[in-house]
């Protein structure tokens, strides 16, 4: 059975939400970049770089947790999608591989909530329908087995992903 119940699409300030953990679509030094990065690093304050600059990086395709530090969010979730090359480097696996560990790292932590931004749209290329996909089918199949978390937000920042993503959204889930 579908979880649009559990799978809640808005479009926030991701560095604004009162959630359990929020993910970060990071780049592979954990340092903070541009995006949704950088957004959430100067959200978060300078202990978020001084805490990531002990985590040794992160591949594309895992995740690492931090604390949320000057966030509403308890929990930093750092995932690093891939770079898109048209298909041709594994970026599929690598994007659903995102948030599966994300995922795991949120129910490992107890979290209740979770937000995701749109990972590897922006400078990383991914084409946003097929990213969009991905991201549901994989959140959705997560939550057909697992307590937590019972609250997944997808975020978007601006009207016109909105849009897109809820067309996505509403045919993956068959609503009217």
């Amino acid at each position: 059975m579908p979880n649009n119940d559990r799978i809640l699409l808005i479009n926030e300030n991701i560095t604004t939400l009162k959630v359990n953990a929020i993910v970060n679509a990071a780049n592979s030094s954990l340092m903070g970049g541009g995006g949704v990065d950088g957004a959430i690093h100067r959200a978060a304050g300078p202990e978020l770089a001084q805490y990531c600059s002990t985590l040794n990086g992160c591949v594309a395709g895992d995740a690492k947790i931090t604390p949320g530090f000057n966030l509403p969010a308890t929990y930093i979730i750092h995932t690093v999608g891939p770079v898109w090359y048209n298909g041709t480097k594994n970026e599929h696996q690598l994007l659903t591989s995102c948030y599966t560990r994300s995922l795991q790292l949120a129910a490992e932590h107890h979290c209740n909530s979770i937000a995701f931004p749109c990972i590897s749209t922006g400078a990383y290329r991914f084409p946003f329908e097929d990213a969009c996909k991905i991201a549901l089918q994989t959140i959705d199949e997560f939550l057909q087995s697992e307590y937590l978390p019972q609250k997944v937000y997808l975020v978007t920042f601006g009207d016109n992903d909105f849009k897109s993503y809820s067309r996505i959204y509403s045919n993956f889930f068959k609503l009217p």
